[in-house]
């Protein structure tokens, strides 16, 4: 079993942050992930609101980060993580590809996409059904499709498939967006963007093979139709990625993991950061906060350790 001082569970934004503050501090860390580094990053087409630079790509951003994380002797591993134990001043990070031993662990699993839960949704995925347009937008050059939500990730992945797509049509259960002024602006002055307002979608619609339109009600009369689509971008939400941590007492009844202003749950030596984190505002800024934060808290942790451990000898 190999041991570090610092094990980061996930390398996005938040994780590389707390993976570079952590092995500056001259701690051994590990970051593991199910995945690439950079996460959802990578899935983003252009960010804009990341400080010093006015516009990135999120493959560049996520490169970057990388290499700012690992500069210091981080090192990173996949692996999918089931559970942490927790043995007092130290905790035993068990994955599906072997265990891990750490003195402090920082959480950083962020989150995913929430499903619609409607006819159609499984049966079509992939086969029009997306919640990642910078992925699949390609796919549907010079077509129609449909865009289902009313927040900054509906509007802005909106705005991308505009300038793909022949028609983009967003639908939303309200009678506002929720997005950024910014981003509603350029959505509402886009003439290839259209709005179906106070609308739920009750089904994805498709032939044997793809996807062909959605049906929907409006909530405020009850008038039911139809769209004709052939993608189908759903975007109503986010649930956390904390299925492995639910009986360590650290979460809400929602799945979030609850801490305090220093990152730390209710289990002394491990924190959480970024969007997996009770919090209001999701974005890259606050989970690189967040993680620069988590990464000076595990090493103020491990030295209050060691100074336990030589005041009993």
């Amino acid at each position: 079993m190999k041991n570090y001082d610092v094990i980061v569970i996930g390398a996005g934004p938040g994780g590389m942050t707390g993976a570079l503050y952590a092995s500056r501090a001259n701690l051994s860390v590990l970051m593991l992930d199910r995945g690439i580094y950079g996460g959802q990053m990578n899935n983003t087409a252009a960010i804009e609101n990341y400080p010093g630079f006015k516009s990135v790509l999120g493959p560049d951003l996520s490169k970057d980060m990388y290499d700012g994380a690992t500069q210091f002797g981080a090192e990173f591993a996949y692996g999918s993580v089931e559970n942490i134990e927790d043995h007092g001043d130290y905790k035993i990070v068990k994955t599906d590809d072997g265990d891990y031993k750490a003195g402090a662990v920082i959480i950083a699993t962020g989150s995913e996409y929430k499903k619609l839960g409607v006819p159609g949704e499984d049966k079509f995925g992939g086969r029009g059904v997306s919640y990642c347009a910078v992925c699949d937008g390609a796919f549907f050059k010079n077509r129609e499709v449909v865009v289902i939500g009313g927040g900054d990730s509906a509007i802005e992945e909106g705005l991308y498939l505009a300038g793909l797509a022949s028609k983009v049509t967003i639908i939303h259960r309200r009678d506002q967006l929720r997005a950024q002024k910014i981003l509603q602006d350029r959505a509402f002055a886009n003439d290839k963007i259209e709005f179906v307002w106070n609308t739920n979608v009750t089904e994805i619609l498709g032939d044997d093979m793809k996807v062909t339109g959605v049906a929907t009600k409006n909530n405020q009369t009850g008038e039911t139709g139809e769209i004709a689509a052939s993608g189908v971008f759903i975007y109503v939400g986010t649930l956390p990625m904390t299925s492995s941590f639910t009986t360590m007492g650290i979460t809400d009844d929602a799945g979030w993991i609850k801490t305090d202003n220093d990152m730390a749950t209710a289990v002394p030596g491990v924190f959480a950061i970024g969007d997996v984190r009770q919090k209001t505002l999701r974005q890259i800024t606050t989970a690189v906060g967040d993680g620069g934060i988590a990464g000076q808290e595990a090493f103020s942790y491990l030295e209050t350790l060691k100074d336990k451990t030589a005041s009993a000898q």
